[in-house]
């Protein structure tokens, strides 16, 4: 007997509705095996009671769950993050975080293997490009925190620790961030579809409101979310505030230049009448002074944005230090003076290198 051909977590709930009418069934059979699976967790085709044999055996014959095993696991001594290192089936690997907050359990997930877009305090832009991920990819790394979350994950013993955890109770996942590894709009099809499965009202149903996309300023792509109405929050990293130095932290600058890239963006928040976020990386003696700020103001005043400061997390490709937070409250005081208001971001899971800019993997041998 060959191998199933499809990966159920590629498919979207419409799709997966035609092939079971393709096969000869109702849908009902297909929306109950979504549901087994986004609602209920399930993977194993023998639990799924309800399911007519036919339908059920049709479906294992040409589906399969391609779900992503742990390669490794790392707990922060914050005692809310964790980072999982996940593995694809060419043998190359992937980070995901699980981000504990008050009320809330955030996933940061990514989007390719390694990133092309070359920021040169990332250590997945220091890592090159490897790959795109695939639509089932992007959504497996959704099921894998929601299964940590259930106490179902497949390793018995990590379920059992988070089944036995403070935090277990009645934890749902409910915010996803695409901020992990790789540029979400360099890989626009792929993770658009993924988005569209995990918002889906009949699965996990995480809503537009709670789902952020990152980008370092792939122009075509913002351009694109804003014609087709996405839902849900942009981010753009900006990190300097004239062209000459974006260009020497972000080298795609070059490509889309701060110009076209403000353009864009008054494109953007002009046709969604939605703000923008502006990610600024806090790097000391680089783009966190007095100027610097009063930069940003002057770039950004009279937008509907907000600036999200994140002092420096360290890499090893990369030889700077964060912003001391006097000089973060000063940057943000200004930003204030231009009515821009901002936030400085909680640095989480910096000792398990899991904050922001810091995911990466070694290549495959």
């Amino acid at each position: 007997m060959s191998a199933p051909s499809l990966n159920f977590y590629d498919l979207t709930r419409d799709e997966l509705l035609a092939l079971a009418s393709r096969w000869g069934f109702p849908g009902v059979h297909a929306a109950r095996l979504w549901s087994y699976v986004y609602l209920e967790g399930m993977e194993a085709w023998t639990e799924m009671a309800e399911l007519p044999a036919r339908y059920r055996g049709k479906a294992e014959a040409e589906l399969a769950f391609h779900r992503l095993d742990t390669a490794d696991e790392k707990h922060s001594s914050d005692g809310f993050t964790r980072k999982y290192l996940l593995a694809l089936a060419d043998h190359r690997q992937i980070e995901t975080v699980l981000m504990r907050y008050t009320g809330r359990v955030t996933a940061c997930i990514s989007s390719q293997v390694g990133c092309a877009m070359g920021c040169v305090f990332c250590a997945t832009g220091q890592m090159g490009f490897m790959r795109h991920l695939t639509t089932g990819e992007i959504v497996a790394q959704a099921m894998h925190i929601d299964a940590v979350l259930r106490g179902t994950h497949a390793d018995a013993a990590l379920a059992q620790a988070d089944a036995s955890s403070p935090h277990a109770r009645h934890e749902r996942l409910r915010n996803l961030v695409l901020m992990g590894m790789g540029e979400p709009l360099h890989n626009y099809d792929s993770v658009m579809k993924a988005i569209d499965i995990l918002r889906d009202p009949s699965g996990l149903s995480i809503a537009g409101k709670r789902i952020t996309l990152s980008t370092v300023g792939v122009i075509p792509g913002i351009i694109r979310l804003a014609d087709e109405s996405r839902p849900f929050h942009l981010a753009v990293s900006l990190h300097g505030a004239t062209q000459a130095e974006r260009e020497m932290l972000v080298p795609v600058a070059k490509k889309w230049p701060l110009d076209a890239l403000m353009d864009a963006c008054r494109y953007y928040i002009a046709k969604q009448q939605r703000r923008i976020f502006y990610e600024w990386t806090l790097i000391e003696g680089k783009n966190d002074s007095a100027e610097n700020a009063h930069a940003v103001g002057r770039l950004l005043q009279g937008q509907l944005a907000q600036v999200n400061l994140i002092p420096l997390n360290p890499t090893a490709g990369f030889d700077g230090e964060p912003t001391g937070r006097d000089a973060a409250k000063r940057f943000q005081q200004i930003l204030a003076d231009y009515g821009l208001p901002s936030t400085v971001r909680q640095r989480r899971g910096i000792d398990i290198a899991a904050g922001c800019g810091q995911l990466a993997v070694a290549k495959p041998r």
